[in-house]
């Protein structure tokens, strides 16, 4: 009895190739089915047959002892091979996928969806057709030959791949291919030479039509064998569906991806007839809804733009690029940015597909499904943002999930600054997307327990262990407290306490203190335990107040900057622990003894300016030091016995904490005159850039006073009160206002006198005090006191 062996040669995610193949099948009949793809799935492409197997989907293998040894092959509603799978699996056909195992692949360290390139034959040899066919676009030329042809009534279904089968004969005439395609050549024979031997008599073998030639000659077995025997021993693989999305395929990576229109080929596929009107009017919905005013009138001129360019270019229908052309011109009346919205949800889209849920899977992976459904947490390819208030029990337990993901590699969520008008540490915002890759993650994270819990916890335990830095522990920590990981903490609250005990690195110390005490700050809010962390942040702002004046002595002007960035960093950090010990009395004195550290013996025997000057102006906005002794120290260092390189070091630290003092306190900005008119020529022009850089830190507001009051004329650098109209306050005008100062404030209306009434004057404070003058300014209008604009009045 004779053997009818049909090769179907395709291009993969081709839905012309598509169509062709299930007209084909329907028409050969065949009673085995081959398919180009890993044998190791063979066990469960029965699931393609479930109802709620949706694709996109994707098979994804992996090296069973190194889940990160892994593979994709993704296929789509219009891939070829998901046609034949599914014409096997609906028909009752024995179905074989005939490929290169996928544990030779992994056996070598490599990618078992991705072929070999070889330097001496084009990767794609649809190129070298459309170039003998005189088209400079490889994609517009198939697209016109195969993806939008139609079959006439009466056509040879199988026509079409006997014209593709003989145009890559061409093709592969001087014999040479890569090792790696011949190999699988050889392996697919034998799959076939097998399948004949297992009695099939119709047997229809759909493959890249690249292969086609040489599974149609007929070596040797011995030949094949002796190919075959180059390959290394198979690692043990396994194997499932995963959801895959229209996006990823566009993505050049994995077995036959990299096209870039997925969202139009699906239209094409799922469209019989002519596909123009259709997608046209969902693009004009689309932008509808984005509210760009597109009506039918605009989809009826888009069509007729459309079908006449693809006549001016001479192409038998009117491909993506003619459509693209005609939405831009008529729908987006030439705005390439709605036309980018059209691309991105049309062109390529956000499908997302399923597979069902007896599919194989590794227990993490089905107890973070479970998780999902729980939380109402659906995995979307859009990204989304998602505002969580701690305090609610739900949002609570979604918030420990994505943090317990992100520690495991899968970033689902990554936390964003909040949308909602919030300053409390209960609310967090996140951004989700869920990507296909996150499965390869979670079989590669699957080793550190069965559960998104378990598995945290041992990956946290896990990371301290190999931790060689202080502040990776500290991170960690945080983690493990916002992830509610009190398991793990004991763990790495021990391996912390014993690498914290050896290092003497002050920079160590200092990066790693904010992330304790931002741990501590949000412990509340969870509800942890961290009695122990509090005790180990604690022993470390002590050990880096008494290591910290030795480690900023002697730096130069980079490690000066690094050493300031550690020093607001601690600074904020032991604000926020609190000084109910006295830590905040001792951090004062340590800031005041790095004040007091001048140079005396050239830059290598003191602090630099940039530290002593930032020291003095923390204590100055804590209320530790006067604000005449800041005007003094400030008048000291910018006196002749101080060198202006220092000088401006001292400055720049002094008003990186904001230059409004300057406005407050006249004496200060007088003094910075006076040494900026006297410091010379030569010098200053060394300094121009260091002041450049600091007073564009400044807010824009100060740096226009600043400019305008010396431009005004000499400034004072003496204790001086204001003087002239500006220090007298209008007081019927300040009156007036008064009724409504009292609402702002929450007193009562009786508070404040009646439009008729004697106004109460608004205190003007003494200058150098600090605190923001209440007098009006020239324009004659009161100011409200800084204290009675905060929020917490």
């Amino acid at each position: 009895m004779s053997v009818e062996v049909t090769l179907l040669g395709v291009r993969h995610h081709g839905p012309g190739s598509a169509r062709a193949v299930a007209a084909a099948l329907e028409r050969l009949r065949p009673d085995a089915v081959l398919v180009e793809g890993p044998p190791e799935a063979e066990p469960i492409l029965g699931l393609a047959a479930a109802k709620d197997m949706v694709p996109p989907v994707a098979l994804l293998a992996h090296a069973a002892d190194d889940p990160a040894r892994a593979a994709f092959w993704p296929y789509a509603e219009f891939s070829p091979e998901w046609v034949a799978i599914r014409h096997a699996v609906d028909h009752g056909v024995p179905l074989q996928f005939i490929d290169l195992p996928a544990g030779h692949y992994f056996a070598e360290g490599g990618d078992g969806g991705v072929e070999e390139e070889d330097a001496g034959l084009p990767r794609d040899p649809i190129a070298r057709l459309a170039e003998a066919a005189g088209h400079d676009d490889p994609e517009r030329w198939w697209e016109d030959v195969v993806e939008h042809r139609r079959p006439a009534d009466g056509e040879d279904a199988l026509a079409p791949f006997a014209a593709v089968a003989e145009a890559m004969a061409v093709l592969r005439e001087d014999g040479r291919a890569s090792l790696r395609d011949r190999q699988r050549e050889a392996c697919m024979r034998g799959r076939i030479r097998a399948a004949r031997r297992a009695g099939h008599r119709r047997i229809a073998v759909v493959c890249g039509a690249f292969h086609v030639p040489a599974l149609a000659e007929t070596p040797t077995v011995a030949q094949d064998r002796a190919l075959l025997a180059g390959l290394p021993k198979k690692v043990r693989t396994e194997i499932t569906w995963v959801p895959w999305t229209h996006r990823r395929l566009s993505q050049l990576s994995g077995y036959g991806a990299g096209i870039v229109s997925p969202g139009w080929y699906h239209h094409l596929h799922r469209t019989d007839g002519d596909p123009l009107p259709g997608w046209l009017t969902r693009a004009a919905g689309l932008l509808r809804a984005e509210d760009h005013p597109v009506s039918s009138a605009h989809v009826i001129e888009a069509v007729r733009l459309a079908r006449a360019l693809a006549g001016l270019r001479g192409r038998p229908l009117a491909g993506l690029t003619e459509t693209l052309d005609a939405v831009r011109a008529v729908m987006c009346e030439g705005s390439d940015v709605a036309l980018a919205l059209v691309r991105d949800r049309l062109v390529v889209g956000d499908a997302l597909g399923s597979v069902p849920e007896d599919a194989p899977a590794v227990p993490l992976q089905r107890d973070l499904a479970r998780l999902q459904r729980t939380l109402r947490l659906k995995p979307a390819p859009e990204p989304r943002d998602l505002d969580l208030d701690l305090r609610r029990e739900t949002d609570a337990a979604r918030s420990r999930l994505l943090h317990r993901l992100r520690l495991l590699g899968v970033d689902w969520g990554v936390p964003v600054r909040s949308q909602v008008a919030s300053t409390g540490t209960f609310r967090e915002s996140w951004r989700l997307c869920w990507q296909p890759e996150f499965a390869v993650r979670i079989a590669e994270a699957a080793q550190w327990g069965t559960t998104v819990e378990r598995a945290a916890v041992g990956k946290a335990v896990g990371t301290a262990r190999a931790a060689a830095e202080l502040a990776e522990l500290t991170g960690l920590v945080e983690t493990c407290l916002v992830a509610d990981l009190a398991e793990a903490l004991p763990a790495v609250m021990r391996v912390l306490a014993d690498l914290a005990a050896l290092d003497t690195d002050v920079a160590h110390l200092a990066r790693a203190l904010p992330a304790l005490v931002r741990a501590l700050r949000y412990g509340d809010v969870r509800g942890t335990d961290h009695g122990s962390l509090g005790e180990v942040a604690g022993g470390l702002a002590d050990r880096i107040r008494v290591g910290l004046p030795p480690a900023c002595t002697g730096l130069d002007a980079a490690g000066a900057a690094v050493m300031r960035a550690h020093l607001d960093e601690v600074h904020g950090a032991i604000g926020l622990l609190g000084g109910g010990d006295g830590l905040a009395d001792r951090w004062a004195g340590t800031l005041g003894s790095l004040a007091r550290r001048e140079p005396t013996g050239g830059p290598a025997t003191g602090v630099p300016g940039l530290l002593r000057g930032r020291a003095v102006r923390l204590l100055l906005d804590d209320g530790r030091l006067d604000p005449a002794e800041a005007g003094r120290r400030l008048g000291l260092v910018l006196s002749t016995a101080s060198s202006p390189a220092d000088a401006a070091g001292w400055v720049e630290g002094f008003l990186s904490g904001g230059g409004t003092l300057l406005l407050h306190d006249p004496r200060l900005l007088g003094l910075l005159d006076a040494w900026l008119t006297g410091v010379p020529a030569a010098v200053f022009t060394d300094l121009l850039p260091l002041l450049r850089r600091t007073f564009a830190t400044l807010e824009a507001g100060v740096r226009h006073t600043v400019g305008s009051r010396v431009a005004a004329g000499p400034l004072d650098s003496g204790d001086a009160e204001p003087s002239g109209e500006a220090a007298e306050v209008d007081l019927a005008r300040a009156g007036a206002a008064l009724p409504v100062v009292a609402l702002l404030l929450g007193l009562p209306a009786d508070a404040a006198p009646g439009a008729g009434s004697v106004p109460v004057p608004v205190p003007v404070p003494e200058a150098g005090s600090g605190a923001a003058p209440a007098s009006a300014p020239a324009s004659g209008r009161p100011r409200i006191p800084r204290q009675a604009q905060g929020r917490d009045t």
